[in-house]
């Protein structure tokens, strides 16, 4: 089977390109970067897509980043999120792929709205606001992979996980992910000494985490059968932890003995985000990482960077 990924060196693509060489060492594999094929570039992605004639797309590329990166650049991760996945999938469609995953977000869900969420809540009541312009895009990427498995009868579905954490993350206050976010926001002030971490809002909203590795696996696994899947899929974790309860298990990760204090100027998001996956389940879907051994598999994984970093 020869295997595209986009988003090569993203969190989720990282994972995915060492799971498939673990996995499906037999499989030609191509994990694409912006320097192999700017996928804002319509035209040269549908050239690349055509040459190289892939039998599955994992489509992973987005542009992502935490809540105070889409406050500050909302046209940004409506703009180029809705040319990346139009560039990927129209020429998937043009080239007839026959088989296409499309990785989408929670984010297409309702603000406040019944939890666990279901797949056909999508739509069902207004999103998010500091989500909005990103939640749009992924909510147009995932309509068009319906709407061409119904014209075409192409095998394009849609996977929806919970947030992510894992090994590959960017380790930003601005620009990671909350979990990646919170153990350098701690480790910071471990070294630093300092007596408190900032958290932005009360603490009190809930979010579910799922470890990237664990469902990278599991879609390589799923590779080549994805027409046993519903237009949409559910993958989380099952269970969701309250933003405090985050960063107590990155303060537990790091060694810090440190306090908290809360900024609550600063945005909470939505109040709760939890996925019912039982439709994925019912499929085989089982993620066996806690969160306290995630926790410190991402952590060694920032401290690896860091050591690069100096020794470099």
């Amino acid at each position: 089977m020869r295997v595209l990924i986009t988003g090569g060196r993203g969190m989720l693509g990282t994972s995915l390109a060492e799971q498939w060489a673990i996995k499906r060492p037999d499989d030609e594999l191509h994990a694409i970067v912006r320097a192999d094929v700017d996928l804002t570039d319509k035209a040269a992605t549908a050239r690349y897509i055509e040459k190289l004639a892939p039998d599955t797309i994992v489509h992973a590329a987005a542009v992502v980043g935490g809540i105070a990166a889409k406050l500050a650049n909302p046209t940004r991760y409506l703009l180029d999120n809705l040319l990346v996945d139009t560039s990927v999938i129209s020429a998937a469609i043009d080239a007839r792929v026959p088989e296409l995953l499309y990785i989408g977000s929670a984010v297409v869900y309702p603000e406040q709205f019944r939890q666990p969420l279901l797949e056909g809540d999508m739509l069902a009541a207004p999103l998010e606001p500091a989500n909005e312009g990103y939640a749009i895009a992924k909510i147009a990427g995932t309509k068009l992979c319906e709407y061409a498995s119904a014209e075409f009868g192409l095998r394009y579905r849609v996977a929806v996980p919970s947030n992510l954490y894992g090994p590959h993350d960017h380790f930003s206050p601005t620009h990671g992910h909350l979990i990646a976010a919170a153990l350098k926001k701690v480790h910071d002030a471990s070294v630093a000494g300092a007596p408190t971490v900032s958290v932005w809002g009360d603490g009190l909203a809930r979010r579910e985490f799922t470890y990237a590795p664990d469902l990278a696996a599991w879609i390589v696994d799923q590779a080549g059968r994805l027409e046993t899947w519903p237009a949409l899929l559910n993958l989380g974790q099952g269970t969701d932890h309250s933003i405090n309860e985050y960063y107590d298990a990155a303060r537990t990760a790091v060694g810090y003995s440190g306090d908290f204090e809360y900024d609550t100027d600063k945005p909470s998001g939505t109040p709760q985000r939890l996925l019912d996956s039982s439709r994925a389940r019912a499929l085989g879907w089982a993620p066996s990482t806690t969160l306290e051994r995630g926790m410190a598999n991402v952590y060694a994984a920032y401290l690896a960077t860091i050591e690069r970093h100096n020794a470099s």
